[in-house]
């Protein structure tokens, strides 16, 4: 386990997407519990759960018959070694608005689309589509 918990967390999901598992425990930290919290609160995963207080349980959410993933695409963008912050003004777009970016900021971990309605920039943490 490296130092960059959101990194590995999401390695974890794209991993279990890959395999089509229908679920996968991360670590438990309040960074990836607000995280998992968005992805739930968008429709990306179907639910997930505290087990312990070091591993959450997620569910992966899948369509159709041939069970295609509804998560087709998670990038890391702001790393350890290089943080990349941004304006409420210049928040990227992902595909047009149908992906969604999820920032740091001094409210909390927000979507774009939050951040831009309260008016606050911050860390751009990942790009989910």
């Amino acid at each position: 386990m490296s130092k960059d918990s959101v990194g590995d967390t999401l390695t974890q999901i794209r991993n279990a997407n890959l395999i089509k598992s229908l679920s996968t425990l991360v670590p438990n930290t309040r960074s990836n519990y607000q995280i998992l919290r968005i992805l739930q609160k968008e429709g990306f995963i179907k639910s997930f759960s505290v087990l312990s207080t070091k591993h959450l349980m997620l569910h992966l959410k899948y369509t159709g018959r041939g069970q295609y993933p509804i998560l087709t695409n998670m990038r890391r963008i702001s790393k350890p070694g290089r943080r990349i912050y941004t304006s409420y003004k210049e928040i990227p777009s992902i595909l047009g608005g149908l992906g969604i970016v999820i920032l740091s900021t001094s409210q909390g971990i927000l979507t774009d689309r939050e951040a831009r309605f309260k008016g606050v920039g911050g860390e751009i943490l990942c790009s989910i589509w």
